[in-house]
């Protein structure tokens, strides 16, 4: 267990992070640049139920941050990366102060579960104004809808820029509905994040 993890009260940030093709990488080196007391991240990232568990056992190796697959109703703490586990979708609603977990079998969103778009939209609904979105390299449009949502409601959202992707199909359709605040390459993604939620990159 992180040593720095706390309940994260509804007031301050969350961060939701969506990927598809070449998110793999894509989140290891976002991941990388953060702090090991950094705000809580949800990650809905398209890929098989097979390989989610050593994925995340993979990067919890290799962060600072706690990387763990997301489990059902579970208290969402700052200092950890909670990934949706292959076969649900993630979401995240308010549990008394904090957030808290949600898992889903509901069907496929835009072809995908998990679906980006199904947590983009938890955190219009229940995060608002206190989340930042993250849109990473993907094919497809998944979650560009739901990003907007967000930015309605008050988030900042950040999708990378076409050089660093290894295709640029979900940012292009977030930026396509002008959904987005800022273009950022890849490796300079976690301390612009950082720096729009008022953290020092470390």
């Amino acid at each position: 267990m992180n040593n720095k993890a706390s309940l994260l009260p509804s007031g301050q940030r969350i961060i939701v992070v969506g990927s598809s093709t070449g998110g793999a990488e894509a989140l290891k080196v976002f991941l990388s640049g953060m702090p090991s007391d950094a705000p809580s991240i949800l990650i809905a990232q398209h890929m098989p139920e097979l390989f989610m568990q050593s994925f995340a056992q993979r990067l919890d190796g290799l962060c600072r941050m706690r990387v763990k697959q997301a489990e059902h109703h579970e208290i969402i703490q700052a200092g950890n990366v909670y990934l949706a586990p292959g076969h649900s979708h993630l979401l995240l609603e308010r549990s008394g102060a904090g957030y808290q977990t949600v898992l889903s079998k509901e069907p496929p969103v835009n072809r995908h579960r998990p679906s980006v778009e199904v947590l983009f939209r938890s955190a219009a609904r229940y995060a608002g104004t206190n989340a930042v979105g993250v849109m990473l390299t993907g094919m497809g449009k998944d979650g560009a809808t739901a990003m907007l949502e967000m930015h309605s409601a008050g988030a900042y959202n950040f999708a990378q820029d076409e050089a660093s992707c290894v295709v640029f199909g979900m940012p292009r359709a977030a930026l396509e509905m002008g959904a987005v605040d800022e273009v950022v390459p890849l490796e300079k993604m976690a301390a612009r994040v950082l720096a729009s939620i008022g953290v020092l990159h470390k």
